[in-house]
């Protein structure tokens, strides 16, 4: 998509629908991805494999969040599109390498082959580096009309959130967990490592991309996105369990198949559901001083304990 094709879209705005603003945000991140995996100076296979794994594909639920968080703040939407893009491209990273025969082993992500199947595992490792690269490259950038302490810190948060401190490390607590009993307690800890550390960065980022968040805005923006990356997890383990892999897009049953813990198999349904609900209500909980402004923070979280896919 050319800069004119993409400043042409809807601006994502407050007052806007939960679907409007949906929308509004999927095309816009979308656009941005595009600009930034398409260049000339690269292998073309990389590229195509890059594009593969990043477009037209997914919820898009973290940059989602980033653009959320900015408007929440009193921010603008622009000044959003480096942490937006960046948190994205983190995903889609870990998605291909989590696709690995070495890791999951799956041969289908988003209602297409694997990055490794599509191509070979040796181009899906090196897209899931040069995606993971990119992101840092976006976020250092001048001209976001982000100061560069700013950006300093939105590297240090991203890198954290990304690390073995955070997603990598969950990743790892996940496989050493495989076939063992798990407290509710040590399943959250993981998760809120694996999928919860990079939607608090997510949510972060957001706020940090407008030089005027308080630190008070900032700590209720973590709180929020806390219980949020439980609840979306949760959700997670609803759907491997109720939903197909048409609807999926991914092999549906594949953490229960592969003995993993999840939320199903400590609560059972019913009460996995009710904590999803108790999740998403204690994260808005944190939005009461934001306003009118959290309404599209608001919205996505009912969003993400009621999705199908």
């Amino acid at each position: 998509m050319n800069s004119n094709a993409a400043s042409a879209l809807p601006l994502p705005a407050l007052g806007m629908s939960q679907e409007e603003f949906m929308q509004a945000c999927k095309q816009r991140i979308n656009a941005r991805l595009w600009a930034a995996i398409t260049f000339d100076d690269s292998s073309s296979k990389l590229q195509d494999g890059m594009i593969h794994a990043c477009a037209d594909g997914g919820k898009r639920i973290r940059p989602l969040l980033a653009y959320a968080s900015a408007l929440a703040v009193g921010g603008t939407i622009a000044r959003a599109d480096a942490a937006a893009t960046a948190v994205e491209l983190i995903h889609c990273y870990s998605l291909v390498h989590d696709d690995l025969p070495a890791m999951d082993d799956d041969d289908l992500r988003r209602g297409k082959p694997t990055v490794h199947k599509a191509f070979d595992e040796a181009t899906a490792i090196l897209v899931g580096d040069a995606l993971q690269a990119l992101a840092f490259e976006l976020l250092t950038a001048s001209g976001n009309g982000v100061g560069s302490d700013q950006r300093l810190e939105m590297v240090s948060c991203l890198a954290t959130a990304a690390g073995a401190r955070g997603m990598v490390g969950g990743q790892a607590l996940d496989f050493e967990a495989v076939g063992l009993d798990q407290t509710l307690e040590q399943l959250e800890r993981m998760h809120s490592l694996k999928t919860g550390a990079l939607i608090r960065a997510a949510v972060r980022l957001g706020g940090l991309s407008h030089d005027q968040s308080s630190p008070s805005q900032l700590a209720h923006l973590d709180r929020y996105a806390a219980k949020l990356g439980l609840a979306f997890q949760v959700r997670d383990d609803i759907l491997d369990e109720i939903s197909d892999t048409a609807t999926l897009g991914k092999p549906q049953g594949s953490d229960s198949d592969a003995n993993k813990p999840t939320y199903l198999s400590l609560l059972g349904l019913e009460a996995a559901r009710a904590k999803a609900e108790e999740l998403a209500a204690e994260a808005t909980a944190e939005l009461e001083e934001f306003g009118d402004r959290a309404e599209p923070l608001r919205q996505l979280a009912q969003f993400i304990v009621a999705r199908l896919h």
